[in-house]
């Protein structure tokens, strides 16, 4: 495999990774914006964006978009995070350039009012279920608590009073302020030809007018540690209770983040963890795991349980016990060793498809500016010493989480 690289005169910049050996390719516009940069009053405007790129552009209606991607038997989506929104598709590779043109279209929008108005009402209905739905929000509750003033502490999906009152305006003004030329990256990945890819990409975003501007002025970067604590929710008409334990990590541009995605992976991983033989294997709880969130200046581990409402308690003295532990006398070389095995195997595993490079390949580049190759990454995890991990213990304690938990327990 081969990474390329370049940048256009507006500023918008292209990567892609060669294989000559795929039967498929896969482009995402990975744009530099997310939650974390949204105002208080415009809270769930960039995921309000993403969905509105799907309704059309000035030449293509909703209707139209769609047929577009059926005729070239695309896997198209988007998602949007705190730090980024995501648009790919994945085709074969004589339809890169179809591909291209489509997406560099729909990436300027029409914000038709009736589109507008219509999928506010769907975001709505999708805020709702959101919040009605185990585990009832826990996820957007807990990060509030947890990050407190700091951005990342805003909700993706929104608040139903913001979306209820976003303007037409104000997401034509978001648009025009953050999916400017410097603030996106078009990646490839598979089967490519960088030049034609690149003709292509020209072609359909040459003329987008450039800002000036990378990100904006108030994307501020800062490391705290989050808030700890225990705190409830009662809810009389669930039938399960829920928890989630969330404590302070590496970030994504860290070393320590690969010993801490290893950590992890001991601690709370789906099958062979600790967690898994004091709480899954027992059938002690029907979910029990942890895993890290990484983001460009923080981080957090996250436990997820769910059990008999008459069990929580037991369950997170258990969990502390479990830390407690890991922290007094640190990991075994079985569990690291089982652990880098797990881990490489995924890795591996999921960039055999174009599409899954494409989501490594992509984030890196948006968050640390930087191409790792696929034997790089490998490597790396296969160098983690028990040493390595242990020292994430010490620098990041999990004695002191920040508790939540919902369900009927009183």
């Amino acid at each position: 495999m081969q990474f390329r690289q370049t940048k256009l005169p507006n500023g918008l910049t292209i990567i892609a990774e060669l294989n000559g050996d795929a039967y498929s390719s896969s482009i995402g516009f990975f744009v530099k914006t997310g939650s974390r940069n949204e105002s208080v009053d415009l809270l769930g405007v960039s995921h309000f964006l993403e969905h509105l790129v799907f309704k059309g552009s000035a030449s293509l209606s909703a209707i139209e978009v769609n047929c577009r991607l059926d005729d070239l038997g695309a896997d198209a989506n988007a998602f949007t995070e705190e730090e980024q929104t995501v648009f790919h598709i994945t085709v074969l590779p004589e339809f890169v350039g179809a591909a291209i043109d489509l997406l560099g279209d729909i990436l300027r929008p029409a914000f038709r009012k009736r589109d507008f108005e219509m999928e506010r009402q769907v975001i709505l209905e999708e805020i709702r279920m959101y919040c009605e739905q185990p585990p009832f929000g826990a996820d957007a509750i807990i990060r509030k608590i947890f990050f407190g003033g700091h951005p990342l502490a805003n909700s993706v999906i929104g608040l139903e009073s913001t979306v209820s009152n976003l303007s037409i305006d104000q997401l034509r003004a978001y648009h025009a302020a953050r999916y400017t030329p410097e603030n996106i990256v078009v990646a490839g990945t598979g089967k490519i030809e960088f030049d034609y890819f690149c003709d292509c990409v020209k072609r359909a975003c040459g003329k987008w007018e450039s800002s000036g501007l990378s990100r904006n002025k108030g994307d501020q970067r800062y490391r705290i540690n989050g808030a700890a604590g225990f705190h409830k929710i009662t809810k009389k008409s669930v039938s399960q209770q829920y928890t989630m334990m969330l404590s302070n990590a590496p970030s994504g541009v860290d070393s320590d983040f690969f010993p801490a995605l290893i950590l992890s992976d001991i601690i709370g991983d789906v099958v062979g963890s600790r967690f898994y033989w004091e709480f899954i294997d027992n059938g002690v709880a029907d979910t029990a795991g942890m895993s890290i969130q990484e983001y460009s200046d923080n981080g957090f581990f996250d436990a997820v349980l769910a059990s008999e409402p008459a069990a929580m308690k037991k369950i997170i003295e258990n969990v502390k016990k479990i830390f407690a532990d890991i922290t007094k006398n640190g990991i075994t070389k079985g569990e690291l060793e089982r652990a880098k095995n797990k881990t490489l195997s995924r890795i591996i595993i999921g960039s055999e498809g174009s599409d899954g490079r494409l989501f490594t390949v992509g984030g890196d580049w948006v968050m640390t500016g930087k191409y790792r190759t696929l034997q790089q990454e490998s490597e790396i995890i296969q160098n983690i010493t028990i040493e390595n991990v242990n020292t994430i213990i010490k620098k990041y304690p999990l004695n002191n989480p920040l508790i939540l938990t919902i369900g009927p327990t009183k």
